[in-house]
């Protein structure tokens, strides 16, 4: 006796379908258009900004900046003058007592230290001046 033979269906491959696809990407496309042309155009409020004025018109005074510099050398220049670091400390406390407003500006050539300039930078913390800046410029030695 032969055994029965059951016949299994052939499965066929499943298949996206891309032009229903392309049909619903339109659709929304076009419902969005028509909804952004129905949208109400926003109206602006006017706002009267400030307008940025000098505080003072005289300049500053030149007397109250100076330029700290240091050379990849390890020199040390205030205001151009070739100075040794431990003038520095006295230099710093004269300079406040004699200027009302006082402003350091840290500088140094291509080649300085950063050591040396954080060294400068301490000491002008310990002296109290608030005001100072790091040049991030390279200038050339003693200008």
């Amino acid at each position: 006796m032969e055994g029965t033979k059951i016949k299994v269906p052939v499965r066929k491959k499943a298949r996206i379908e891309i032009i229903p696809l392309i049909d619903v990407v339109f659709f929304l496309l076009a419902t969005f258009v028509l909804f952004t042309l129905s949208l109400n155009r926003i109206q602006s409020v006017p706002v009267d900004l400030p307008v940025a004025a000098p505080q003072s018109s005289t300049p500053p005074d030149p007397n109250s900046n100076v330029t700290i510099q240091v050379s990849g050398e390890g020199a040390i220049f205030w205001n151009r003058e070739l100075i040794d670091l431990g003038e520095i400390p006295s230099r710093l406390a004269f300079f406040k007592t004699q200027t009302e407003d006082p402003r350091i500006l840290i500088a140094g050539d291509e080649r300085a230290r950063f050591g040396a300039t954080v060294a400068i930078l301490d000491e002008v913390r310990k002296a109290g001046i608030q005001k100072f800046s790091v040049e991030t410029r390279t200038r050339p030695t003693g200008k």
